[in-house]
């Protein structure tokens, strides 16, 4: 088992009468500045489940951070048209500096029947820009990586998910554009990588098959973190050295668009699917999304959910215990939610410059066991997952 460092954080802690306090006041006055209404009190799922009545969306403001600076929490029910992050202030340094302190991803995962895909670009910092494309083969359990830093002059982040709106980067050892039209409930994502031993190329168009989930969760003060992950049926292909992989009926993928501030110290763990379970012995088509990171308000501020096609299912926090380096288990408090996760590959990012601190696996594994929907019913997983297990230190 690799040796962690000492600057991470390994748990979430649970909820405090006075984080419980700062969550609720955090949400009146973004909800408040937003002109729109809220009813704290819990409601009970038929699986047994207690979700807060924050957890369902609410109308989108026009602009995540309003005119006095403040980041807007909650879930809402469509994109943002505005993504003015910059904007905000109070986020622990100087607002000049914003655009240092800010981290942006844009991503999207893909399992086909023989391997699971992964191209994202990442701006941490501002300054540094990496574009990553990840193939993982269900066959022989390896992972491929195209990873290379970009210079922020052949980058872009896309201002919303409107239109058309691009977020691209662009280099000869890898390359990827998104094109968002997610206000239309479709995308395109194409792109290419080359190393000396190996090749990728693909070109995807995507149609939006369940409900938006977009929030943005509090992590204190005025910190937050905006997410809107959205599911979609595939047409197109990826060509891997040569070989040709085409999307078919139960070719699934998700984008994940997610943009704001972490701690100084910040930690989370992540794990995906998407595709088919089964339900009674019978395959049903499903996604899921499942995250723990330093939300003040596990309850209230999460993005938990099931996709399965005319609804998305909310789901309670998560806990990831992690057995050893590549053995994980996801589970809640109610016994709706328990998966085995076991990694099999992974691309990991460390390093350790005293300011800055980096210890990043994107991991692909074999997950397995259920997950129990708002209604009671049982979804059982035997699947690839993709994952992540990110601890970092930032300015």
């Amino acid at each position: 088992m690799a040796r962690k460092p000492k600057w991470q954080l390994q748990d979430v802690q649970p909820k405090k009468k006075k984080q419980k306090k700062a969550a609720a006041k955090a949400q009146a006055k973004a909800l408040k500045a937003a002109k729109l209404d809220y009813d704290p009190k819990l409601k009970k799922a038929k699986n047994g489940v207690p979700l807060s009545k924050l957890r369902y969306p609410v109308p989108t403001p026009e602009s995540l951070v309003d005119k006095k600076g403040r980041v807007a929490v909650g879930t809402f029910d469509k994109e943002f048209p505005i993504i003015n992050l910059l904007d905000a202030k109070k986020v622990g340094v100087p607002k000049f500096l914003n655009g240092v302190k800010v981290t942006l991803w844009e991503a999207l995962e893909v399992n086909f029947e023989d391997i699971s895909f992964l191209t994202a670009m990442s701006v941490l910092g501002g300054a540094v820009t990496v574009a990553l494309t990840l193939v993982y083969d269900k066959t022989t359990k390896e992972m491929t990586a195209f990873m290379s830093p970009v210079p922020a002059f052949k980058t872009a982040m896309s201002e919303n998910l409107f239109d058309g709106s691009e977020t691209f980067a662009k280099s000869k050892r890898n390359s990827m554009t998104f094109e968002n039209w997610q206000n239309q409930g479709k995308a395109r994502v194409y792109g290419a990588g080359k190393t000396r031993k190996n090749e990728v190329s693909y070109d995807l168009h995507l149609t939006r098959w369940s409900d938006p989930a977009v929030g943005s969760m509090p992590f204190g003060g005025n910190i937050s973190l905006y997410s809107q992950k959205d599911i979609f049926t595939v047409e197109g292909s990826v060509i891997f050295n040569g070989k040709e992989y085409k999307a078919n009926d139960a070719t699934m993928a998700i984008i994940d668009d997610h943009r704001g501030y972490y701690p100084r110290k910040a930690h989370y763990d992540w794990v995906t699917n998407m595709g088919y379970c089964t339900v009674k012995g019978q395959p049903v088509k499903f996604g899921f999304n499942l995250t723990r990171n330093q939300s003040i308000d596990q309850d209230d501020y999460n993005e938990n959910i099931l996709w399965l096609g005319d609804k998305n299912d909310r789901l309670p926090p998560v806990y990831f215990k992690h057995y050893d380096y590549d053995h994980w288990r996801i589970y809640d408090d109610y016994g709706t939610i328990d998966l085995d996760y076991q990694v099999h590959d992974r691309n990991l990012v460390k390093f350790n410059l005293g300011v800055a601190c980096s210890d990043y696996s994107i991991t692909f594994g074999d997950l397995k066991g259920f997950i129990i929907g708002e209604d009671g019913t049982k979804y059982e997983i035997d699947d690839v997952g993709i994952g992540e297990d990110r601890s970092m230190k930032l300015l």
